[in-house]
């Protein structure tokens, strides 16, 4: 066995640079552990464990009084071979996030832990503790509200997780209904909308799929034949046909960005008065009836007159039903 090589000053000093955050995140740690997570042996933890306890930054006196190095619990140390830090300097002072923002990112990682591609969700799970233990105060609990798609959300990261496809039922914009086999590659949303791309084994490529339209997903015992890193998947998230329905919109500049992903390619913008006139395209009118109205006094449709037509008696049945 190859003798293990007496460590340089510098090896020392970026050994100790990743010790001390080591130790700070784990409120007790035996040596025996410590050791076999940096790969050295035990004397050296120890070594580096005596050192730090002498380490620290002068305060105002530019001399080192108590409070201004590092300690441990020695007898915990001495007589049972753990680790445990009860004064943090210089590290423990740097900025920490407020109680408000841990709050705002551990909200955001429980978000990612519910989409499929996010399988680790032991890493998450301890980078939220993490969070929790480094902000300023203990943050709100929070939650992420569950939404209808949960259930649907879970199938999929089940199929995921397994490595196996998914099928569903699927109604399109046309009203149109299929049984589809996928390979589920990714999940995304669109404002209020989730929306599922995989490989389609009908189609024998790419589709994106609503999450609300799919119905009676199960998951099935055949191998994915495709996985994330097999299909290289366009940034827009909605693709054009041949059929596409090309729409002329009259929108306020500040929502000209919720339109990206329906504009077509050689969409030009167009000044037309306090609005900007561009062009966008969907798959069918009913599709262009929920576009317009999530954007209510924001987005006029010029054109075509059909559609035009199609979306104001629309609106008016709405309104209708609101009256009687």
């Amino acid at each position: 066995m190859a003798e293990r090589q007496t460590p340089k000053a510098q090896d020392k000093l970026a050994f100790l640079l990743a010790l001390v955050p080591y130790l700070m995140d784990h409120d007790r740690v035996s040596v025996a552990e410590a050791a076999a997570h940096f790969d050295v042996p035990p004397e050296q933890i120890r070594e580096a464990v005596r050192l730090i306890a002498v380490s620290g930054v002068p305060g105002e006196t530019a001399s080192y009084q108590h409070g201004d190095l590092f300690d441990i619990a020695w007898d915990d140390f001495e007589e049972h071979d753990q680790i445990v830090l009860t004064n943090m300097v210089a590290i423990d002072d740097s900025p920490r996030f407020s109680a408000r923002e841990a709050a705002a990112l551990i909200a955001g990682l429980q978000y990612l832990s519910s989409l499929p591609e996010h399988a680790d969700r032991a890493a998450i799970s301890t980078l939220m503790a993490k969070l929790t233990r480094g902000s300023s105060a203990s943050p709100s609990p929070v939650a992420v509200q569950p939404s209808e798609t949960d259930a649907t959300l879970a199938i999929i990261r089940e199929s995921v997780e397994r490595g196996v496809q998914l099928e569903f039922d699927y109604q399109n914009a046309r009203g149109d209904r299929e049984r589809r086999r996928v390979d589920p590659l990714r999940v995304e949303s669109v404002d209020a909308d989730w929306y599922l791309r995989g490989w389609c084994h009908l189609r024998e490529a790419v589709r994106t799929f609503r999450l609300d339209r799919i119905a009676s997903p199960t998951i099935t015992d055949e191998p994915i034949t495709r996985g994330a890193g097999d299909v290289t998947l366009p940034d827009a998230l909605f693709e054009g046909a041949p059929d596409d329905l090309i729409v002329t919109l009259e929108v306020a500049p500040g929502a000209l960005p919720l339109l990206a992903d329906y504009m077509t390619p050689d969409a030009t913008q167009e000044q037309a008065g306090d609005r900007v006139r561009t062009t966008v395209r969907v798959s069918h009118v009913h599709g262009l009836k929920r576009l317009v109205a999530s954007m209510p006094g924001v987005a006029v449709v010029i054109a075509p007159d059909d559609a035009r037509a199609a979306v104001a008696e629309w609106g008016r049945a709405g309104a209708a039903r609101y009256g009687g």
